[in-house]
């Protein structure tokens, strides 16, 4: 399978992009001095959970066309032009983001801000089935690697060193994360019968980050998982590291933390298996315990405070999820897929609630 940066990662092909307006997008592009090539159709990346991304021809070279969804957004979310500043400057620090060069402001051209991504060719490893892979290729033994030493690059990069060290605030960003998370929960449940629930585990999150000291910020993905990494089509080696409109300046272990929310293992509760993020819930794949010790061995830090970020973590996925479902319900997407978000949000909720009181490992 062939995928592409800047669409939602570990998707397939779908040709008919019937919902954006080609020749409009043709003659803005062509006012800018691009070429769009529409003698082969655009096609559509389906399978990705919001943001509209389409292979396209420009200049004679293929690129991935990236737009945000449709409908209210929420905060911090789909952010196509800060995605677009982050990778418009990181790829030259960091070879495994891919290049935006082009952003469009304008919503009056397709709807919503856009840019247009290099296309890099690979195969992604989608859900918790990774398909049939080369004899050679041990994916189980072979995992943390992949990630610990992804995250160990991206966390050494100096901000400063590809401009970025303006894009967020990062005093503070662990305890204001606990705070956003945690408001979020309470808000997407007010009103039903999981407020309890919900006002339960983020006072738990809440707690668990008084007092918290920043540790020295580092450029964050924020949502590093198997599928938002193209690999090479001959070995378990990434090529790329798609997704990057949540993008910021913060807590190190943030990363590993969101990446341990996916991290399924075969005595979790049901709900982590229904995720079906990650293929680590079959027999042979390493822990969330053997995962996070790559990555302190690889960057050589302290793993104290990951217990709390986990948490954390846990409650953001499954507010996420929630938010989802909402905006599924309100009409604003219409892939059917969503319509079991809302229980899988709760029973992630359930399960944070547990990970914030020490009952999960």
């Amino acid at each position: 399978m062939t995928e592409q940066p800047g669409q939602e990662a570990g998707t397939v092909w779908a040709k008919g992009p019937e919902d954006l307006d080609w020749p409009a997008l043709r003659r803005y592009l062509a006012s800018k001095g691009i070429m769009l090539d529409l003698s082969e159709p655009p096609k559509r990346c389906a399978g990705g959970l919001a943001n509209l991304n389409f292979e396209v021809i420009v200049d004679n070279q293929r690129a991935i066309l990236r737009r945000a969804p449709h409908g209210p957004l929420p905060k911090g979310a789909h952010d196509m032009v800060r995605e677009h500043r982050v990778l418009s400057r990181l790829p030259a620090a960091f070879p495994l983001a891919p290049r935006s060069f082009h952003l469009c402001k304008d919503p009056a051209v397709l709807g919503a801000p856009f840019q247009l991504i290099e296309f890099r060719p690979g195969r992604v490893l989608r859900g918790d089935d990774p398909g049939t892979l080369a004899p050679c290729e041990d994916l189980p033994g072979g995992l943390c690697t992949l990630f610990s030493d992804t995250m160990a690059r991206l966390h050494s990069v100096d901000p400063n060193r590809c401009d970025l060290s303006d894009l967020s605030r990062p005093a503070g960003f662990a305890s204001r994360n606990a705070a956003r998370w945690s408001n979020a929960a309470i808000d997407i449940c007010a009103g039903t019968e999981d407020a309890k629930l919900a006002d339960e585990v983020a006072g738990q999150v809440a707690t668990l980050f008084e007092g918290w000291n920043d540790a020295a910020p580092a450029i964050l993905h924020c949502d590093i998982k198997l599928d938002n990494l193209i690999l090479a089509e001959n070995k378990l080696a990434p090529v790329a590291l798609l997704d990057w409109d949540m993008a910021t300046l913060g807590e190190p272990l943030f990363d590993l933390a969101t990446l341990l929310s996916y991290w399924t293992e075969p005595g979790d509760p049901e709900v982590m298996h229904q995720l079906g993020q990650m293929p680590t819930g079959q027999p042979g794949y390493p822990s969330r315990a053997e995962m996070a010790v790559a990555y302190a061995e690889a960057t050589g830090r302290s793993l104290d405070r990951l217990p709390q970020l986990r948490a954390l973590c846990q409650l953001k996925l499954a507010v996420v999820f929630l938010q989802l479902h909402a905006r599924w319900r309100d009409g604003a997407l219409g892939d059917a897929r969503y319509a079991g978000f809302g229980d899988l949000g709760i029973g992630l909720l359930r399960h944070a609630r547990d990970v914030a009181a020490g009952r999960s490992d």
